[in-house]
């Protein structure tokens, strides 16, 4: 069974997510921790909390991908920004507890100028002091364009990260589809190869989730612009060899593409009709 959803705005608690979900024929989706531009995350609600697990109990909805802000880079020259994401990571992933079993999601950050090695060892450092031998959520790398000082556009930079975390079975990686595209790798045209070269570097077994999007622009630009699906530069028949790949067709698909509830309902009618059991 396909397994795909998107990303979904929680000001309506966990329930009115699911709600939305199940109404636009997901079976899964992502949401962000808090505003995506940081700051304090609204507070918990136990009674929506116990609403949403059992709608999702009964529809099989789930596993739940939380997506950290964007703000939050862990490999900042500056201390403070730093500090704020060691934070935020932190009572992300206690809140996370809430909802076990889930995914939490994160974009490894910049170096903003110190150098992918130094910026490396600083993402290192802060999943070491976050991780604990308890938690019950597996935190995800993302992979990224490359756009300015972006670590983890190349999947060296993804293992190195891995290789240095003491509590690794904590750890996945989301592959980004439009985010290969636009670091380089040829997901349109060499999608074996390019699963053959993470496998062989990081490992399939470490894949937890696939964000679908398609690209605005050429390969190897290193933006980082969504487009929806058949509308970018990957196009629907790549998108489809994507969800129909042995190493992938079973991990859950998320789009975040720029659309409202209706167009993500008919992205997810589409990619249905080109699965294949």
């Amino acid at each position: 069974m396909l397994r795909i959803g998107c990303h979904l705005s929680i000001a309506g608690g966990f329930l009115g997510m699911g709600r939305d979900a199940l109404a636009i024929g997901a079976n899964t989706f992502q949401f962000f921790t808090r505003n995506p531009r940081g700051g304090k995350a609204r507070d918990l609600d136990q009674a929506d909390l116990d609403a949403f697990l059992a709608l999702a109990g009964e529809n099989g909805l789930g596993p739940l991908l939380a997506h950290a802000p964007y703000t939050l880079n862990p490999c900042s020259a500056d201390a403070q920004t730093r500090s704020f994401a060691l934070e935020t990571m932190r009572d992300d992933l206690r809140r996370m507890e809430r909802l076990p079993g889930n995914l939490y999601n994160f974009h490894p950050g910049s170096h903003v100028g110190q150098g992918v090695e130094a910026g490396i060892a600083l993402i290192v450092e802060q999943l070491n002091a976050v991780l604990t031998p308890d938690l019950r959520t597996t935190v995800l790398l993302e992979t990224m364009a490359g756009k300015g000082s972006e670590v983890g556009r190349e999947f060296g930079e993804i293992r190195r990260i891995l290789d240095g975390v003491v509590l690794q079975e904590k750890m996945g990686v989301c592959l980004d589809t439009c985010h290969l595209h636009d670091a380089g790798y040829d997901v349109a045209g060499d999608l074996d190869g390019v699963l053959e070269e993470f496998d062989r570097t990081i490992g399939l077994d470490r894949l937890r989730a696939v964000h679908l999007n398609d690209s605005m622009n050429p390969r190897g630009s290193r933006k980082d612009r969504h487009a929806r699906i058949g509308h970018g530069q990957l196009g629907v028949e790549a998108i489809a060899r994507v969800i129909n790949h042995p190493a992938l067709r079973r991990l859950p698909f998320v789009l975040e593409t720029p659309n409202e509830l209706p167009g993500y309902a008919g992205e997810i009618a589409l990619l249905r009709g080109l699965y294949r059991p």
